[in-house]
């Protein structure tokens, strides 16, 4: 404009102009305008309004209706200017009444009204990029896309800035350059008084990017509805996903968003953490929705362990929840999560000892094996004490809550420890898991005792039950949690049981056939009967045939029990029958007769022996 007027011919008539101020002119003579209007109380009159007043609106609204022009003037500070709109607002006010005063403040508030929308469009652009740069999977240094609108007075001089220290790595989705441009944004906005605006486009932009990098990683979005209707193996599959991506949520994604807006509101530290707060919150409650929604399923066994899974995934959120210091109640969000699926975990896990009290199944398994429910049973225990911890702290908020604490279930465990009362004697009373786990184990020696009884011969009646209570025992000492939780009077008690249906197997099969080697009845005024001795050994030669034959089906699986076996009944009966033989063989007929008689010899007795308890 200098330039323009320089060229054209002075009319002497026409009064000479005012020379046009510079910015640096008109924002001190504000200034002094500012501080003078300061001082003035209100309901007095206020001092006249400057034409530098006058002349800095006029600057301010030209830039701000060209505010998308690329030449804009980099000498003047949009933030600079900002400031002492919003000063002239808030003093104007107070002489909103006076009639020299309302012109230049709908002015003002009018230019800072407009200034604030336009800097919460920029902000809500440089957020919505984070999206944009989430799918392009440009982690390294993604560039933030060209803003709707511009800020109307240039670039900030130092917008190139590392402020704190960020590391570029720690925001994949966003440039250095542009969370300093949100960090000026927010500050200016929220010190200006536009705090709920700021704060309304952060909350509701985090979460949608959040979200939308929850999408990326698998995480779907499922009803109650959706979750009752799923097929478990879906459902299964569903809740893989779930702890996987709620591990990463905490370990990496919380980590970064509570840096991201650290560094966006570095000024003002409470805003950060209650933004950060209200992300989290949202962004948690749909993980906790989900595993609600998965505990009010229909329960089966099967589900026990995925529960658990869950449940130890929320157990491991607690510390970090502790660290970032929520000031909303996302714990006890968590706790409640954690008790409905814990409660759930209890229910399936009870099913086992119902379901055993249930089998009344009256057909015996062929051969004297193990029996599919001992098999069912001890596995299934045995996979359930790998989460032996786990399952203690459940059955022990289970059992408080049945006794009424009103503590029970709210996570006031430090760090999920559990801790047992003592007896009188002072050793540690027994855990409500450990209670329920032998509990489970009765019902099934109950069960299989009763099972026994459906076999005829008393033997293999014997043979089953060592089968079951050797298959328990090896299950129960194969596993260190187990065995633990158990404990090892239980083991005693089982052993003791074995080697009494170990004496009754011997008893009720090998013992009757020792009988027939009974000295008894043979002599007669202290010779030999023969008829009576050829009787015996025909007895024995008929017996020890039918034993071979009949127990040759049994199957005693376990190579232990079956060395155990093979020493026993050849301890037993073999020397009986080696002293029988020769005591006795000689008073038969030598030749054919002897044959006839004495069918087998110890060692054959022994190869027979051996062959039994192969199997």
């Amino acid at each position: 404009m200098d330039d323009f007027a320089a060229n054209e011919p002075a009319d002497p008539m026409e009064e000479e102009p005012a020379p046009e101020l510079s910015l640096s002119q008109v924002l001190d003579d504000v200034d002094r305008f500012l501080e003078t209007l300061s001082e003035t109380k209100y309901n007095f009159n206020p001092p006249e309004v400057p034409n530098s007043v006058e002349s800095f609106l006029t600057i301010v609204e030209k830039n701000l209706a060209k505010c998308d022009s690329k030449n804009q003037e980099k000498d003047l500070s949009f933030y600079e200017c900002l400031i002492r709109i919003s000063r002239l607002t808030s003093l104007f006010s107070g002489f909103k009444t006076h009639p020299l005063i309302a012109t230049p403040l709908n002015r003002s508030s009018s230019a800072l009204h407009h200034s604030m929308s336009l800097l919460d469009s920029e902000f809500r652009t440089i957020l919505e990029s984070g999206i944009h740069n989430q799918n392009q999977n440009n982690s390294s240094d993604p560039k933030t896309p060209k803003a709707s609108k511009q800020p109307p007075f240039g670039t900030h001089q130092h917008e190139n800035s590392d402020r704190g220290g960020v590391q570029e790595e720690e925001f994949p989705a966003y440039s250095l350059v542009s969370i300093s441009k949100m960090n000026r944004i927010a500050t200016a906005m929220i010190s200006l008084g536009y705090e709920k605006e700021c704060c309304m486009a952060y909350n509701m932009i985090r979460n949608d990017v959040f979200n939308h990098e929850l999408d990326k990683l698998g995480l779907t979005h499922t009803s109650i509805e959706d979750v009752q209707r799923m097929q478990w193996e879906n459902l299964e599959g569903e809740i893989t996903a779930w702890i996987d991506i709620l591990s990463r949520c905490y370990s990496v994604l919380f980590s970064r968003e509570m840096k991201l807006c650290n560094s966006i509101f570095s000024e003002y530290p409470s805003v950060s953490k209650r933004l950060f707060s209200d992300v989290a919150f949202a962004v948690t409650t749909r993980f906790l929705n989900f595993a609600e929604a998965v505990a009010l399923t229909k329960q089966s066994a099967e589900k026990l362990f995925k529960f658990l899974d869950m449940y130890e995934t929320l157990t491991e959120m607690i510390p970090v929840i502790d660290t970032t210091n929520h000031p909303r109640d996302l714990k006890g969000d968590i706790c409640a999560a954690k008790s409905l699926l814990g409660e759930a975990a209890v229910s399936i896990f009870s099913d086992l000892e119902y379901s055993i009290r249930r089998d009344h199944t009256r057909t015996p398994v062929p051969s004297g094996a193990v029996h599919p429910l001992t098999r069912y049973t001890m596995n299934y225990l045995k996979y359930a004490c790998e989460y032996k911890d786990t399952l203690e702290q459940v059955f022990l908020d289970h059992q408080k809550m049945e006794e009424g604490n009103a503590g029970a279930g709210k996570c006031n465990q430090p760090d999920g420890e559990i801790t047992e009362d003592a007896n009188e004697d002072g050793k540690p009373k027994t855990s409500p898991f450990s209670m329920q786990l032998n509990i489970i184990i009765d019902l099934l020696d109950e069960n299989l005792e009763m099972k026994s009884k459906f076999y005829r011969d008393p033997a293999l009646r014997y043979v089953f039950l060592m089968n079951n209570g050797r298959y328990i025992l090896q299950k129960i000492k194969g596993s260190t949690e187990t065995n633990h939780t158990i404990g090892a009077n239980w083991c005693k008690k089982r052993t003791t049981d074995l080697r009494q249906y170990h004496k009754g197997y011997t008893r009720e099969s090998w013992s009757i056939l020792l009988q027939c080697l009974s000295h008894a009845g043979l002599l007669v005024h202290g010779k030999v009967v023969k008829h009576v001795l050829k009787e015996r050994f025909k007895m024995f030669n008929s017996m020890l045939d039918e034993i071979h034959k009949t127990q040759s089906t049994w199957i005693v699986t376990d190579k232990q029990l079956q060395s155990e076996l093979r020493v026993s009944i050849s301890a037993v009966v073999i020397p009986a029958y080696r002293s029988f033989l020769g005591r006795f063989q000689q008073c038969l007929s030598g030749g054919r007769q002897t044959e006839k008689y004495v069918k087998y010899q110890p060692e054959d007795i022994e190869k027979l022996i051996d062959e039994l308890s192969r199997y």
